[in-house]
C-alpha cells in the first residue's frame, strides 16, 4: 500500500497535470441528506437516489459516505448500476427504478437488488418467479400523472382485483414521482397526491413513497414512508426561484493556459462570432464541452477569477473556454493560475441558468478529464 508522503507526491504531481480540478465534499452531501432527513413528518425516511454515478460526482464515495451517515436505502436506474452499488454497500436496500426491462428476475435476486415494477406484466413475471421461491421482494410504481414510468391508471383495476399477484411476494414499497413539485402553487400536485392515496386505498398495505427531492418541501402530506433525495443531495436548489436550502458540493476550478491582448474589431473564437467592440485582454482556458462545460454557455456566464466575474466570450470548444479578463489584475491572471468555474457564491443553477438548461444536467455532464478530489471528514 503506498505511504501517505507518497500518496500525497502523486496528488501533487496530478494536481500539476491537471487541466481542470473538481472538488468535491462529501460532507456537504452528507450534510444535505441530513438536512432533507430533519425535515420530515411522522417517521418518514430518507432515501438516496445514486444513478447516473451519483449524479455524475461518482457513487462509489458518495454512496459509502451517506450509508455511514445513516442512509439505509438508494435507488439507481439500470441493473448494473444495481451491482456496481451491491459490491460497496452489501446490506443497504438497492432498488432499480427502470424495472425488470433491465434485466432477468434471478439476476435482481442473487443480487439482492429490487426491481421496482413499472406495468402489470412486470408484476406477473415478478409473482411468477418470486412465488416458488419465498417471495423475494419488489417495490410497485404508480403512475400518477406523468405518464413516464409506473403503472398506467387503467391497470391498477385489474392489479386490484388479482390480489394474489401482490401476496406472492413481499411489497417493499408503493411508490409515485410527481411531475411539477418544484412548482408548490402547480394544480398537479395536490391532483397527484390525491391519486396517489385513492390507488393506496386499493391495494395491500406497504410502506409508500411520492416526494423527491422538491416534493419534499411541499409539505408532511407528501412525505408517506420514504422520501427519494436526488438532486438537492449534490447541491441544486429544490426551490428554483426562491434562496437554496442546500450546501454547495462542487468547487470546479481550470487552469488558465495563455493571456492575450486583442484589440478592438478583432474576433475571438470559431465562427467569429464574438468581436471585441474594444481593445481588450482575452484568457483561455483548459476547459470545455469534452469536459462537460456545455456548448450552450457559450457567450454567456462568467468564471471568477480574484473576485470578479470574467464573462465567456466566444463559442465553448472542445477543450478550451475564452474569457474576458479585461480590468482584472494582471497579477490573478497569469498561466498556470487557476479561475473558478463552479464554487460557494455560483453553483451548479447559476451555471444551468447560463447554459440555458437544469442543474442536473450540469452535474451529470461533468467529464472524467477533470481531476476528482474527494474532501471532508466522511472518507
Amino acid at each position: 500500500m503506498p505511504s501517505p508522503d507518497r500518496n500525497t507526491r502523486l496528488l501533487a504531481r496530478a494536481i500539476e497535470r491537471a487541466g481542470a480540478i473538481l472538488e468535491i465534499d462529501l460532507d456537504a452531501v452528507v450534510a444535505n441528506w441530513r438536512l432533507l432527513s430533519e425535515r420530515l413528518a411522522h417517521g418518514a425516511r430518507c432515501a438516496a437516489v445514486v444513478k447516473a454515478d451519483a449524479y455524475g460526482l461518482g457513487m462509489d464515495e458518495v454512496a459509502p459516505a451517506l450509508a455511514r451517515a445513516g442512509c439505509k436505502t438508494f435507488f439507481v436506474a439500470s441493473l448494473d448500476e444495481g451491482l456496481a452499488l451491491r459490491s460497496l454497500l452489501p446490506r443497504a436496500q438497492i432498488a432499480i427504478l427502470n424495472g425488470l426491462a433491465m434485466g432477468a428476475p434471478a439476476e435482481f435476486a442473487k443480487g439482492g437488488l429490487l426491481p421496482v415494477l413499472n406495468d402489470l406484466g412486470e408484476v406477473r413475471e415478478w409473482h411468477r418467479y418470486a412465488q416458488p421461491r419465498g417471495g423475494a421482494p419488489a417495490m410497485l410504481h404508480l403512475d400518477t400523472g406523468l405518464a413516464r414510468l409506473g403503472m398506467p391508471a387503467k391497470e391498477l383495476p385489474q392489479l386490484a382485483a388479482e390480489p394474489a399477484l401482490l401476496h406472492g411476494f413481499k411489497l417493499a414499497l408503493i411508490l409515485s414521482h410527481l411531475a411539477c413539485a418544484s412548482e408548490p402553487a402547480h394544480p398537479m400536485n395536490l391532483a397527484q397526491l390525491d391519486l396517489f392515496r385513492r390507488a393506496l386505498r386499493l391495494l395491500p398495505r406497504a410502506p409508500a413513497s411520492l416526494a423527491a427531492s422538491s416534493g419534499i418541501f411541499l409539505g408532511a402530506d407528501f412525505h408517506f414512508d420514504l422520501v427519494r433525495a436526488g438532486a438537492a443531495l449534490y447541491g441544486v436548489n429544490p426551490l428554483p426561484g426562491r434562496p437554496n436550502p442546500m450546501k454547495q458540493v462542487l468547487h470546479l476550478k481550470a487552469k488558465i493556459l495563455q493571456v492575450r491582448d486583442v484589440d478592438r474589431g478583432e474576433s475571438v473564437g470559431y465562427g467569429a462570432a464574438h468581436r471585441m467592440e474594444r481593445p481588450g485582454r482575452v484568457a483561455t482556458i483548459a476547459m470545455g464541452y469534452a469536459d462537460g462545460w456545455l456548448r450552450s454557455s457559450s457567450h454567456r456566464g462568467a468564471a471568477v477569477i480574484a473576485g470578479k466575474p470574467a464573462p465567456v466570450i466566444g463559442r465553448i470548444s472542445m477543450d478550451l473556454i475564452t474569457l474576458d479578463v479585461t480590468g482584472i489584475d494582471p497579477a490573478a491572471v497569469q498561466p498556470g493560475a487557476y479561475v473558478d468555474l463552479l464554487n460557494d457564491r455560483h453553483g451548479v443553477d447559476d451555471v444551468a441558468f447560463a447554459a440555458q438548461t437544469i442543474g442536473y444536467e450540469v452535474l451529470t455532464a461533468l467529464g472524467r478529464r477533470c481531476l476528482r478530489i474527494y474532501r471532508g471528514r466522511t472518507r
